[in-house]
């Protein structure tokens, strides 16, 4: 019979390298952990492992019992640390996942009336996911995935909360500071600041340059908002960015925003949870207070 602490070996061996240090990572010994997987081998039929010289080569059936334990653990993790809570009187932890850089300081607004509305609930705040974001979602690593790219699956539900829109930002002195809207291929001589995101998932790229055939003098990745705007506003490049946000900092930055193209690109923010956990008060509560109008 396979058992939790099957699972856990499979996971620390793969992560630690060798058996020695999975054995010391889990307070075990050497002996004690292999006759459990030796054993477990026998009752299975089938090897987990294969030794190539002193290294240990996961067999197939050693490589799907590894995808269960990184499915199955963080829910018995989170399973006990929800029992310990309701056992203690405690309302919860609300873990939410961020896949949408500039979105954090919308998440800030929502987090802040959340906590004093709930004191009783603590918050964390993932942005770094072993299997992004839908993976972390079904592998119980975060409760919420704030998104504006929601990809529907079965047992998931994603709320829009937050309309806005996608626009070009440049320095206040830019050729196009003073246009009404830019075309695409007024980019093709620009440097094209962006977040670290993979291009098919950049809007300015899919709904704006490619369909015309367009692309940037040169792409740059920048990872936090502030330095992205700075360059910006030095006349380093120009970026894309949701306008509220650009709009919030233009009262200290000298950049400004411009319409991607003449209808614009409209974007929303969902909010995706496990269609099990939408009947959770707290769970639900954030939801609702995210659909409300963002403070200012």
């Amino acid at each position: 019979m396979i058992e939790r602490i099957h699972l856990r070996i499979v996971l620390e061996v793969e992560k630690q390298g060798s058996l020695t240090a999975a054995a010391g990572a889990l307070n075990l010994t050497q002996s004690a952990l292999s006759h459990s997987m030796r054993k477990l081998e026998q009752q299975l039929g089938t090897d987990i492992w294969l030794r190539e010289g002193r290294n240990l080569r996961l067999t197939q059936a050693g490589q799907y019992l590894l995808a269960v334990a990184n499915r199955v653990l963080p829910q018995l993790n989170l399973a006990e640390e929800r029992l310990g809570q309701f056992a203690q009187g405690e309302r919860g932890a609300l873990r939410i996942g961020m896949e949408c850089h500039p979105c954090y300081q919308w998440l800030l607004k929502v987090v802040a009336p959340y906590l004093a509305a709930w004191p009783d609930v603590d918050v964390d705040v993932k942005q770094k996911f072993q299997f992004g974001g839908i993976g972390a979602l079904f592998g119980f690593e975060i409760d919420l995935l704030v998104t504006p790219d929601p990809l529907y699956k079965p047992g998931l539900v994603f709320e829009p909360v937050f309309d806005y829109e996608q626009v070009l930002v440049v320095a206040k002195g830019h050729a196009l500071a003073s246009a009404v809207y830019a075309k695409p291929q007024q980019l093709t001589k620009e440097v094209l600041i962006s977040y670290p995101v993979d291009i098919e998932r950049l809007d300015i790229y899919n709904q704006f340059l490619l369909p015309a055939g367009v692309t940037p003098k040169r792409h740059k990745t920048i990872e936090t908002t502030d330095i992205m705007l700075q360059m910006v506003a030095s006349g380093r490049g120009v970026a894309a960015l949701p306008r509220w946000l650009v709009e919030e900092y233009a009262t200290k930055i000298d950049v400004v925003p411009v319409r991607l193209g003449q209808r614009g690109i409209a974007k929303q923010i969902f909010l995706g949870a496990r269609q099990s956990d939408t009947a959770i008060d707290y769970v639900r509560a954030f939801i609702e207070l995210a659909r409300q109008p963002m403070p200012t």
